[in-house]
């Protein structure tokens, strides 16, 4: 299967969808992020796979070759990849015109004689900058090969193209600002759950304030006007709260044993509540 999405959100549109399948999902990467070979080995365990835009230098563009040619195997294993059709990430609720690589990559896979299934799909946030967000992700129909038979491989081309970039234009939130993009979201407030969750949701905040503010300063230096700002924060958060749960542990359990083992517990159910009671705020 070969998914052909927007791309809002840097790499956290991948890190999602990747955690939504029971399959494994490939996703094709800037290849500009490949030139050091340790990050390149990294990111190639990481099932992210290289596509290199004109931008990135012509010379490099013959490398999509190889490219192409390892997503032909994943398909061939019935796995999937996920390419982001814009060729580039913007924080924006738009559709941007797309490059032909999706459906390069989709014929030169039917003429191999695979059978790839080709699905729009759009990634819609609520926010890019506020965390405990809501994010809805809408799936097309199946674009199918035999629809577009043509005289000239360029036509074909483009009609994948035009169907790929329709169906995504009536998937996507179009709006102009976070605040005009609230009303595709329906967030239903039930004052009981409010009630039963503020203490500890309370409690919850004032336990991991420390780590998420922390956090947010780091991005905000190098990220604050960036495209990957929620990404980057989201994936420190990701990495850091392993550690600053065992943290929290070991201070806790140098004091008393079973507070220790309690903190361990309680800690991911109190940041759970918060994260309930903020969403039925916003």
């Amino acid at each position: 299967m070969l998914f052909a999405a927007n791309h809002p959100n840097s790499f956290l549109d991948g890190v999602i969808l990747s955690t939504l399948l029971d399959e494994t999902l490939y996703s094709l990467t800037r290849g500009d992020v490949f030139q050091n070979k340790m990050v390149s080995k990294i990111l190639l365990w990481l099932k992210l796979l290289p596509i290199y835009r004109t931008s990135e230098g012509t010379q490099n563009l013959a490398h999509n070759y190889n490219t192409f040619s390892d997503c032909h195997q994943v398909f061939k294993k019935k796995k999937i990849v996920l390419i982001f059709s814009e060729a580039g990430s913007v924080n924006e609720w738009k559709l941007r015109p797309l490059r032909k690589g999706t459906a390069r990559l989709a014929f030169s896979s039917w003429q191999q004689g695979i059978d790839v299934k080709l699905i729009p799909l759009t990634f819609n946030y609520d926010s890019f900058k506020k965390f405990g967000k809501e994010l809805h992700l809408n799936f097309g129909n199946e674009i199918k090969k035999e629809l577009f038979i043509s005289d000239t491989d360029g036509k074909q081309l483009n009609d994948v193209t035009q169907e790929v970039q329709q169906q995504l234009q009536s998937l996507i939130y179009e709006a102009k600002t976070g605040k005009d993009a609230k009303k595709y979201f329906y967030s239903k407030k039930n004052p009981l759950i409010i009630a039963l969750l503020f203490l500890p949701g309370l409690l919850g905040w004032l336990a991991h304030a420390p780590l998420f503010y922390i956090c947010r300063i780091i991005t905000e230096l190098k990220f604050s006007k960036s495209d990957h700002y929620d990404s980057v924060l989201i994936g420190l958060l990701l990495l850091s709260y392993p550690l600053y749960i065992l943290l929290c542990v070991i201070i806790a359990g140098n004091y008393d044993l079973i507070s220790g083992l309690l903190l361990f517990i309680l800690l991911p159910m109190l940041l759970w509540c918060w994260l309930q009671v903020k969403h039925l705020f916003q």
